[in-house]
């Protein structure tokens, strides 16, 4: 969820989905909604922007002229989806299969001794009052949070089943709340739906769907007899490889056979025997499949995309398909079979059927068949309304083939209880990346329905509340005082919504939403104040289903009520920055919007230092505790900014790097076009302490810093897709501008080009240095300069390296490197930990227990452990002395 003090689009849709080329045509903004108070960011860009192929940011004139709200980066979520993609794919597209091959290599690898440590698996509670304060999103009313939730599916004895965007399958058995994971076996942790057929089976398709381009790590669908006691399986796969490497947005039942709306078509299968391959329905552009004649083409990806299908109730054989992909194509449209083919159909009466319009589209239906509803979001309305990118809402009694009827377009749900309205955009904004829909089944005129907020009617849409709205900041009754909770409001959910789901508990009929945050029920039929905001949602994060999806993560030592320890902090996705001190039972987030890249004082973990996006940083002394004076004046705020001029420019990824010297923890070094360092440490008081000490170049921005005994490492790419995917690595000292240069790194050879994740510097010899590349090898790439290998090594500073990673580590993108004393290596992947005792050893799996998810970061901190930051499984410790057990 965004901050509120920072006008400015935040979520990225980062997840395990890969999401294809930047150049892709741009979607909407995220909500910018504004603030009940004055912004601190002050060295944030005052404009809108559009993503350039080469990664960096551009001024874009706000429509109509000028500066429409004073915020900045109207494409984040996509950008930082796509530039999440862009490590994984570029310099060329990635071959399907090669998540699924990478992860059975893994599963020929021994492991080393010792369990992880789940160091996150505890309420997280964005409200916590010890962090209230105007840079906080502290009092909004989210409580207590998660990862992204996705799918969700529930009956009618309180089993309910979660899936998580990069975590996998969950189940509760008391109506939410008590997770257990129940996927962890499985080779893809993606969850693109949830879906309980008649029979009671659970149905898992894999690869998130909500950025609708392309993705590598969904290994298809797999069904599960026994959900309320068993635990998925690889052979539980449904048909052979073909849904493999794809994303999968629904999953339907229609008679005897399941549909799948991916994005390389629509398929279908028997769910009678689940043997035998998928077959495939409709393929829109076929010559785009990977296989094709127009694979290699840069808009492949977004050539088959499709969002959901639905069948005419009194003849299942009447089925449409909605397709297309979210910001327009010649292709997107509405298709039956007709004749035995696949046609474009307009269907009857208000709902836009033409290319121009029909974007992502979310169909629902009663249970009787009596009444139809859908969403539709709309590519014209989005490239032209700066407020909204949705077509309508719509409901059809009888048949989905209408006649259609528009039951709501964004103003009417405006005005309806929203929070967005005094926001300066409007419901909708991001109608392309949050839809549901779920009809009460036992009243076909009341349904659920989501786009950034929860809205309900009970009047087949002549009427609509929002009684989940995006937070309490704006409305009359909220107040920043802890003892007054969140004033007088009562606990909302998170924003941004995904799933949806009406089960039964103990007698009682509940309904679910999926969102940013997790999972939040109140019953179906439940109580809402005069505005028509709920006042009795129950948040289901309890702590029990560590789904966070962090980037980062830092440590230090702490002392908190006489208790000394280890403080935890550690930068989400859409979730702010969490923060876990000595004798904590809660965590708390003191710092809100996105959480990127973060340092801590090793000998402080109250001192620290996050990043928001683009290198937006900001520090704190105090772990960004309240003093009890609960204002809302920014010139009293816990932390202060500190951001270097590439963020005011713009000049940085979405997730930008930095780090401290750790022979000089005052020496930092941050990374965006240029290299900024400053030597104040956790003292720097504002951007202005930065300095300059070297322009990477025009369009090349910083992916990896690392820095020892003042000689640091830079890795960059610009362009940094694969239309032209360069990288590089600068050389420098940090206190002298005279001595960086640019390492003459060959095309093929010695270092891939590809994606430069992270370095370590080796403490007893700066000129002694290992690097991760991510993405895949030419074995699954078609780019130039691909290249074999993920660990390389220098000895000279970069002037020669060497490719250690030896023919055993798995094919599998590089995160983070960590070299350890005795010559040892740890090696985070997107698909989990690895270790290597020396340059001549084998790889080993680190551990006996740690999940199947992306590990962002590796860093060690105090007592000899080591911490793991993962996008989707939380943050998690080893202790290394456990290696040989």
């Amino acid at each position: 969820m965004p901050t509120r003090h920072r006008k400015v689009a935040v979520i990225s849709a980062l997840s395990v989905v890969a999401l294809g080329l930047s150049a892709a045509p741009a979607a909407a903004a995220k909500p910018q909604p504004r603030p009940h108070q004055v912004g601190l960011l002050a060295s944030t860009a005052h404009h809108k922007s559009a993503t350039t192929s080469s990664g960096t940011m551009k001024a874009l004139a706000a429509p109509g002229g000028g500066d429409a709200d004073g915020g900045e980066g109207a494409n984040e979520i996509q950008e930082g989806a796509d530039q999440y993609a862009e490590a994984r794919t570029s310099p060329g597209v990635v071959a399907p299969g090669a998540y699924s091959a990478a992860w059975a290599q893994l599963q020929s690898l021994r492991k080393t001794g010792g369990n992880w440590t789940d160091e996150t698996a505890l309420p997280y509670n964005s409200d916590d009052p010890r962090y209230r304060d105007v840079n906080s999103n502290s009092s909004g009313g989210a409580g207590q949070v998660t990862g992204r939730i996705t799918g969700l599916a529930a009956d009618d004895s309180g089993y309910v089943y979660a899936g998580a965007a990069n975590g996998g399958v969950w189940r509760s058995r008391t109506g939410g709340g008590k997770w257990e994971p129940i996927s962890d076996k499985l080779p893809s942790p993606a969850t693109g739906d949830l879906r309980l057929d008649g029979k009671g089976r659970l149905w898992y398709a894999t690869g998130e769907a909500n950025t609708s381009s392309t993705a590598f790590i969904g290994s298809g669908v797999y069904v599960l007899a026994d959900p309320r006691h068993g635990q998925f399986q690889p052979g539980n796969r449904v048909g052979g490889t073909e849904l493999e490497s794809t994303i999968i947005s629904k999953l339907r039942f229609i008679g005897d056979r399941v549909w799948a709306a991916t994005n390389r078509g629509v398929w279908s299968h028997s769910t009678i025997n689940l043997s035998g391959p998928w077959t495939a329905e409709f393929i829109p552009n076929p010559d785009y499949l990977p296989t094709g004649p127009l694979a290699a083409d840069p808009n492949a990806p977004y050539k088959n995309i499709t969002n959901d299908v639905i069948a005419d109730p009194k003849d299942p054989s009447k089925v449409i398909l909605a397709v297309g992909w979210r910001s327009g194509d010649a292709y997107n449209g509405f298709y039956t079979k007709q004749n035995g083919a696949w046609q474009r159909v307009t269907l009857g009466g208000d709902i836009a059927s033409d290319a121009a319009n029909v974007g992502a589209v979310t169909f629902a239906a009663a249970a009787d068949g009596s009444k139809f509803y859908a969403i539709e979001q709309s590519p014209k309305v989005m490239a032209a309304n700066p407020d909204s990118g949705l077509m309508g809402i719509y409901e059809a009694d009888g048949s989905p083939f209408g006649p259609w009827h528009l039951v709501a377009d964004y103003k009417k749900l405006a005005a309806s209880g929203s929070a967005l309205t005094g926001a300066g955009y409007m419901p909708g904004i991001q109608s392309w990346y949050n839809q549901f829909l779920q009809v009460d089944p036992t009243d076909p005129n009341h349904v659920y329905m989501g786009l950034e907020e929860v809205f309900e009617t009970k009047d087949a849409g002549a009427t609509w509340t929002t009684p989940g709205p995006y937070w309490n900041f704006g409305f009359p009754c909220w107040n920043i005082d802890p003892g007054r909770q969140t004033g007088d409001c009562h606990q909302t959910i998170h924003a941004d919504q995904h799933a949806v789901t009406i089960g039964t508990y103990k007698g009682r009929s509940y309904v679910i939403v999926g969102d940013d945050g997790g999972a939040y029920r109140r019953p179906v039929r439940g109580q809402a104040d005069a505005s028509g905001h709920a006042t009795d949602w129950t948040s289901l994060g309890d702590g029990t289903m560590d789904v966070l999806q962090y980037y980062s993560v830092g440590v230090g030592l702490d002392r908190n009520n006489k208790k000394a320890g280890i403080a935890i902090s550690g930068g989400l996705q859409d979730n702010g920055q969490s923060v876990k001190r000595p004798g904590d039972k809660v965590m708390g987030s003191n710092f809100g919007g996105d959480g990127g890249d973060t340092i801590v004082d090793p000998a402080n973990g109250c001192n620290i230092a996050e990043e928001y996006v683009y290198l937006a940083m900001s520090v704190t002394n105090n772990c960004a505790v309240n003093d009890g004076s609960w204002t809302t004046d920014p010139a009293k705020a816990t932390t202060r900014q500190i951001a270097p001029p590439d963020s005011k420019d713009s000049l940085a990824r979405f997730i930008a790097p930095f780090t401290y010297d750790p022979k000089d923890t005052k020496t930092w070094v941050a990374g965006g076009q240029h290299v900024w360092v400053q030597h104040k440490g956790w003292n720097i008081q504002s951007g202005d302490d930065w300095t300059n000490v070297f322009d990477l170049g025009d369009g090349h921005v910083a992916t990896a810093v690392s820095v020892s005994g003042g000689t640091a490492y830079v890795g960059w790419c610009g362009p940094c897709n694969n239309q032209g995917f360069t990288r590089g690595i600068a050389v420098g000292n940090v206190n002298d501008p005279a001595s960086w240069h640019q390492l003459n790194l060959p095309v093929e050879g010695q270092l891939p080009n590809r994606y430069i994740s992270g370095f370590d510097v080796d403490p007893a010899n700066a000129n002694h240095v290992v690097v991760a590349i991510n993405g895949f090898s030419r074995r699954w790439t078609e780019g130039p300069g691909a290249g074999i290998g993920h660990v390389f090594e220098s000895r000279d500073a970069g002037a020669t390296w060497t490719d250690i990673s030896g023919d055993d580590l798995p094919d599998v993108p590089a995160d983070s490197v960590k070299m350890l004393r005795g010559g040892g290596l740890v090696l985070a992947t997107d698909l989990g930990v690895l270790y290597r005792a020396s340059s001549h050893g084998r790889w080993t799996v680190l551990g006996r227990n740690f999940p199947t998810t992306a590990v962002m970061q590796i860093k060690t901190g105090p007592f000899g452990k080591l911490y793991a930051a993962t996008h989707g499984r939380g943050i998690w410790s080893y202790d290394l002395s456990r290696l040989d057990d």
